[in-house]
């Protein structure tokens, strides 16, 4: 059941994207060039997407446990370090040169967005290398 679950929120959220217009790359880049032409849709989004998300957990919450699972998954680990800070910066430049975050880059797989050929095969790269690179010494939290 709960990969069924998994799948039909990954439906909405994609069907979302695509609604939106976040599947385009131009928007994003759009709302990040402040001095040019501009987009401030992606500010709309994101607030209805955060608003939406405050409504639900508070619904969430107020249950002793998941609809599915014996309990909720939470993160052990809410430190700020600097993995998270590299991670973050790194995923924040790749954002605003190509203009995709995972979620709509796959939904734009879909529409055939030109873009998203190279974009795909080189985030999937990035993420084998970042997982290499937990490895290094310079890469890992003391205590983790």
């Amino acid at each position: 059941m709960r990969p069924a679950l998994g799948f039909i929120a990954g439906l909405i959220f994609g069907i979302g994207l695509i609604v939106s217009g976040m599947a385009d790359p131009a928007k994003v880049l759009n709302f990040l060039d402040i001095f040019g032409a501009w987009d401030p849709s992606l500010a709309f989004v994101m607030g209805g997407a955060t608003l939406t998300a405050l409504a639900g957990y508070r619904l969430v919450w107020r249950q002793g446990s998941p609809a599915v699972g014996a309990r909720f998954d939470l993160p052990d680990n809410t430190a700020i370090d600097a993995p998270l800070i590299t991670g973050a910066t790194i995923f924040g430049i790749g954002w605003g040169l190509g203009g995709f975050c995972p979620g709509p880059a796959w939904t734009a797989l879909a529409l055939g967005s030109p873009g998203t050929l190279l974009f795909l095969p080189a985030m999937v790269i990035g993420i084998l290398l970042g997982g290499a690179a937990k490895s290094f010494p310079i890469f890992t939290t003391k205590g983790a």
